[in-house]
């Protein structure tokens, strides 16, 4: 009794720190955050990817690099990697050009190098973008030996009879760099990509800072528990690069939201490759092999998750053992606990986050003044470069074709009169037609 009462006793004690520990690490790394996402919102909404994915039919280098290109550009979100992936699967680009994609889209982009940056330094945010481009030359290597053509074939086949879900990418009409910097139009474009990147974001990136909050009140002797440290090499390397995917697949936590939970791995005793190869690991939590089964069928997506964890183990290896004999490896001590969430105090992150704040007001306040709500999926729309719908004498605004196409049917299915009082009357801002 007196055991459990002190267990009890303890419980308030540690909500209070798992929760400020979390408040903590977001503070460390607000303004890193508000700036990738900023950078890639740039990017998303100033390279017409419409042009890419027409480039991205077939297999060969020329279609893979691309791919690795758009994934570069896009948004960080797993789950929209992984649709838009599929969409560009079913379209006619190779398994290998869609694989590429999402491993670009995940590990490539701004927003997770910095915050890498940020929490356990910059050798971190190397390896990431090293070791992206490592896991895409392993899977395009490697893919024959998991996925025959004819197991490709019927994935693809699967694949345009599922159902994709929501997936965006507003890019602003074509204009000069120059003239882009002084249209409110591309500004506005910039900002809905913002915001509805925060908005498929900020779940993720909310658990990983509360998870990484509360896994850190364990203590180094947990972590010392799940990861071997002192048995000779390589016995430690191998099984942290074995634990590290596990560890993410367990914890249902992908993208920009892995890396806070990283840090508290890094400060608790994981080897250097076991951080990447947790990190790596964000495209076959659990729910996302859901999602490939739903895609792609359940042998199709076996193979390509068997792949994807081979070659973030491999890759963790590749890039452990680089960084060894260029002498960059993360020397000396281990951050402390204190480190990794830092502390409130005036200094320059003070004035970065009073920046990144004013930055994110802006950038929203731009989509409340130009913006409308597509009623279909939630996201926030610009006006005036979106797709439109008269419907009872107003007019409703989508993001997509998809979601212009499931309200029409929404209103065929409750109203009985599929066509009456409706017109479309627009086309998007990226140059894609209206009935697409």
């Amino acid at each position: 009794m007196v055991v459990l009462a002190g267990v009890i006793a303890d419980i308030p004690h540690v909500l209070w720190h798992g929760v400020s520990d979390s408040l903590l690490m977001a503070w460390e790394v607000w303004w890193a955050l508000v700036l990738g996402f900023a950078i890639s919102a740039i990017v998303q909404a100033w390279v017409p990817r419409e042009r890419i994915e027409r480039a991205l039919s077939g297999a060969g280098p020329g279609s893979i690099a691309r791919a690795t290109g758009l994934g570069a550009a896009s948004s960080s979100c797993s789950y929209a990697a992984v649709a838009i992936a599929k969409s560009l699967f079913e379209k006619g680009a190779s398994a290998a050009s869609a694989l590429a994609f999402q491993f670009a889209s995940t590990n490539l982009v701004w927003e997770l190098g910095l915050v890498l940056w940020v929490l356990i330094g910059w050798q971190f945010t190397l390896a990431e973008y090293v070791g992206g481009i490592v896991m895409i030359v392993l899977m395009t290597v490697l893919l024959r030996a998991f996925v025959s053509p004819a197991l490709e074939t019927r994935a693809r086949e699967h694949a345009v009879r599922a159902s994709t879900g929501h997936q965006h990418h507003m890019a602003g009409a074509e204009l000069p760099w120059r003239e882009r910097l002084r249209s409110a139009a591309a500004w506005s474009a910039v900002a809905h990509n913002f915001r509805n990147d925060w908005q498929m974001l900020y779940r993720e990136v909310f658990a990983g800072f509360l998870l990484a909050g509360f896994v850190a009140q364990f203590g180094n002797g947990f972590f010392q528990s799940l990861f071997l440290r002192h048995a000779p090499q390589p016995l430690p390397t191998l099984e942290n690069v074995i634990v590290g995917p596990l560890v993410a697949v367990a914890s249902f936590v992908c993208s920009v939201g892995n890396v806070p939970l990283a840090a508290v791995l890094w400060s608790g005793g994981i080897s250097f490759a076991g951080v990447l190869a947790f990190i790596f690991a964000d495209l076959i939590v659990l729910p996302i092999i859901a999602i490939y089964r739903k895609y792609y069928g359940a042998r199709y997506a076996a193979r390509i998750v068997a792949l994807m964890l081979l070659t973030m183990i491999v890759a963790a290896l590749i890039v452990n053992g680089l960084f060894g004999l260029a002498g960059i490896l993360p020397s000396g001590p281990r951050p402390s606990r204190g480190a990794v969430f830092g502390h409130v105090t005036v200094d320059y992150k003070l004035i970065l986050n009073v920046v990144g704040a004013a930055v994110f007001a802006a950038l929203f306040a731009l989509t409340v003044r130009r913006g409308a709500t597509d009623p279909e999926c939630g996201m926030k729309v610009d006006r005036s470069s979106s797709l439109k719908l008269q419907a009872g004498g107003r007019t409703v605004h989508f993001c997509s074709v998809t979601c212009l196409e499931a309200f029409e049917a929404g209103r065929a299915g409750s109203g009985g009169r599929a066509d009456a009082g409706t017109e479309r009357i627009g086309s998007a801002g990226a140059g894609r037609p209206v009935d697409a």
